[in-house]
């Protein structure tokens, strides 16, 4: 059967069971566009590409689905650029596809002409760009198959408009599959010595990352960490991969992590680092991280093995089935003694945690946060920006299954959480999602109410004001003698924000208000916005400064006694 390039991709995307793409129309792609009208695909017209690359990357990350985003050449695509990053950093797999100028004006600086392939060469898996009709399907075949196989990743297909515009006899491939990775086979050697550096451990901990979620290997961990008696800290992208209610769960490590979380690393004597890359964020100056500890770590990817951190054990394969290889050989044991010292250390923080200061007049960003989870059971799926707001959430919404926090790790890209919550809605349209975004995150791609609107999306939002870039603004308290620097911000009403795009909207600037009001507009169906005015100058305890050591940790002052709970 005959196809133009233009309705091979939509072929493509069908046989690869795509429901949804998120995207913004323009003349290198229009041909597709034109197209798209004979396919069963719901389009997603953002309003800027920025929002449709964020919004693929939350589809993909609340489904474990490949994501989609569509633009065209020139400022179209760079327009991906950010959201192309974000992809690769956090390993979530989505295809771009952008339209390009003619295949015979290539490099001529035609109009928005842009070498995107070369531009997103270090941020994606693998980028490829089509000049002819017959490339078409198995570039985009293959796009699919890269980006969820191993770690998965974003992948761009850059489509020359002739392309799309030319026919081809569409003739499927029988199978289509990503181009092998030197992954080496996992040795029985490195399993018995991996067993061996458990039975000896008596002051394990297991470090657990975004490869957990990722593997679908939750209930694997749990059984792994309870036959070994190994508690399980969590890196920011791996919360809810293990659930907190569990006795195990010891919270989230590194820089705003929890002091006894960082305190029980650094005292280790094994670390099982599993689906984690070491990121500076979590480590703290390598040269005294975690001095005594053995290091076990599984990763699929073979790149990143040794890479930060020297480990005595590496185990590449996927994260899941090397738990079900390494489950059956160990033994169990309980570290009670550990266990207790832990757990000492643990009622050591909770002494200092926010929930024990007086309230005050004053709205704290924390206690929104602990209040949301409250009202929603703990049951949303949460989509959070980046600043000071993403940290009080990993610490104040306790996530009890995987997949139900959704956010920017590795780029911190602010700006990503209304967008990407329009991609998680979608995939997950049974679900309760709010965004939690501060005050600057939120004006960065705030015009994405009206995709909201636009779709009939019943997602909640909580801006989380306090009139600063909250982050910047905190290391500028701690290190820069206070001298706030292009920090203090100037907001827009976002009550008459919110209302000029038709979203109903409440402000909030008192805790006793807060629980009725989300609970307000829980019961009605329908997006929502509550603006939460807080205290400006609260700091995110504790907080490990740049390249210190893990323990080096800057932690809140002890309230007096009388204001600590019993």
């Amino acid at each position: 059967m005959k196809r133009t390039g233009a309705q091979i991709v939509w072929e493509c995307l069908v046989r690869e069971g795509v429901d949804t793409v998120f995207g913004y129309p323009g003349g290198a792609i229009l041909p597709v566009y034109d197209a798209m009208l004979d396919y069963p695909v719901r389009h997603v017209l953002v309003r800027h590409e920025q929002g449709a690359a964020h919004a693929a990357d939350g589809y993909a990350r609340a489904s474990g689905r490949v994501g989609v985003a569509i633009a065209t050449s020139g400022p179209g695509a760079t327009n991906l650029v950010t959201g192309i990053a974000n992809a690769m950093l956090d390993s979530i797999p989505v295809v771009f596809i952008t339209g390009q100028v003619p295949s015979k004006v290539l490099g001529s600086d035609a109009f928005q002409e842009a070498d995107i392939v070369g531009i997103t060469m270090p941020i994606t898996k693998h980028n490829v760009l089509v000049t002819r009709v017959e490339d078409v399907a198995p570039a985009i075949l293959e796009a699919f198959a890269i980006a969820r196989s191993g770690r998965p990743g974003p992948v761009l297909v850059d489509i020359c408009k002739d392309a799309q515009q030319a026919s081809t006899e569409l003739r499927w491939p029988e199978a289509v599959e990503a181009p092998a990775r030197r992954t080496p086979p996992l040795r029985r050697a490195d399993l018995r010595k991996a067993v061996q550096l458990i039975a000896e451990a008596e002051r394990p901990v297991i470090l657990a990352g975004h490869g957990v979620i990722d593997s679908g290997a939750t209930a694997v961990l749990t059984s792994f960490a309870e036959k070994t008696g190994t508690p399980v800290a969590l890196t920011l992208l791996g919360l809810g991969g293990f659930p907190p209610s569990h006795p195990l769960c010891l919270g989230m490590m590194g820089m705003h992590g929890e002091a006894h979380v960082n305190t029980a690393i650094q005292r280790s004597d094994l670390l099982l680092a599993l689906g984690m890359r070491f990121d500076d964020r979590v480590t703290g100056n390598l040269k005294s991280y975690a001095p005594g500890a053995k290091k076990i770590h599984v990763e699929i990817d073979p790149s990143e093995v040794g890479k930060n951190v020297p480990v005595d054990v590496p185990l590449v394969g996927d994260l899941k089935h090397v738990l079900e290889a390494l489950l059956p050989l160990v033994e169990a044991r309980g570290h009670e003694p550990w266990l207790s010292q832990v757990d000492g250390w643990r009622r050591e923080s909770r002494a200092r945690c926010i929930q024990n200061r007086p309230e005050g007049e004053a709205l704290l960003a924390p206690h929104v946060i602990n209040d949301v989870w409250k009202a929603t059971k703990g049951g949303a799926m949460v989509v959070s920006d980046v600043g000071q707001h993403q940290m009080f959430e990993a610490q104040y919404y306790p996530h009890e299954q995987p997949r139900t926090l959704l956010t920017s790790g590795g780029l911190g890209t602010m700006g990503f959480a209304l967008p990407a919550a329009i991609g998680a809605k979608l995939a997950c349209p049974q679900a309760e999602v709010w965004v939690v975004a501060g005050d600057g995150g939120f004006q960065m791609t705030q015009a994405e109410l009206a995709t909201v609107v636009q779709e009939k999306l019943d997602i909640k939002i909580a801006v989380v004001d306090n009139g600063y870039l909250g982050m910047v603004r905190q290391w500028q308290e701690f290190f820069y003698e206070r001298r706030y620097a292009a920090t203090p911000l100037l907001s827009p009403d976002f009550v008459k924000l919110a209302e000029a795009y038709g979203i109903p909207a409440h402000r909030v600037t008192t805790r006793d208000a807060v629980i009725p009001t989300v609970e307000s507009v829980r019961s009605r169906p329908g997006p929502a916005l509550i603006h939460f005015v807080v205290q400006s100058e609260e700091a995110v305890y504790p907080m490990v400064p740049a390249g210190a050591d893990l323990h080096a940790m800057i932690r809140r002052p002890h309230p007096p006694a009388r204001e600590v709970s019993a």
